[in-house]
């Protein structure tokens, strides 16, 4: 039955049980949850100059190394969990990108001891719907959009690091800001029909 299955055509899906599983039950679908969203963008920003699948392969030992992405957990962590994270062979070990995740974790629970939900603050760039496109080709889907560079900025301002265009747009196709999936994919029409 998978193979009679039309999806996307990312290159190394095909065939591939954890891309294909991937992509037919998370990618594109609508994430309202604050810290899943909080979670998929520090992934999102480990996958800076790596290809995703390669994160995807190590998410679990990310979970386990950043405590289950829980933000009040994270923000805590000090120079012996940096330590512990650089010599942790499962993740993809780099200061910056470390460090980065940390101090996300501080502007996350910063944000909303101010009363500024996570999810709300992601979503209203797109009044709380997902931004519908109909790629009929791989090729037409852009790396990154005018809207992309507007979330990419207010992130940025809020002191969030590993958000550029490129990095915020593949999280907004991951978590449902936008369905990309192309229209001859068997998930395009499921996701479109998804709301909050």
């Amino acid at each position: 039955m998978s193979g009679e299955l039309i999806r996307c055509g990312w290159p190394g899906m095909a065939g591939n049980a954890i891309y294909e599983h991937y992509h037919d039950t998370e990618w594109g679908v609508p994430e309202y949850d604050s810290r899943a969203l909080w979670e998929k963008l520090v992934l999102d920003g480990f996958q800076a100059g790596l290809a995703w699948i390669t994160i995807l392969r190590k998410r679990d030992a990310f979970r386990e190394a950043f405590a289950g992405f829980d933000p009040e957990a994270v923000a805590r962590f000090g120079a012996e969990d940096r330590a512990r994270l650089m010599a942790d062979a499962g993740i993809v070990r780099s200061n910056a990108k470390i460090d980065a995740a940390i101090e996300g974790a501080r502007i996350y629970l910063d944000m909303r001891e101010r009363g500024e939900d996570f999810s709300a603050f992601l979503w209203a760039f797109t009044d709380g719907e997902p931004v519908q496109n109909a790629w009929t080709q791989i090729g037409q889907v852009p790396a990154q959009t005018p809207l992309a560079v507007e979330v990419s900025k207010a992130l940025k301002a809020k002191g969030f690091k590993f958000v550029g265009p490129v990095i915020v747009y593949a999280f907004m196709q991951a978590v449902g800001m936008v369905n990309d999936h192309l229209t001859c994919c068997h998930r395009h029409a499921a996701v479109k029909g998804q709301r909050a």
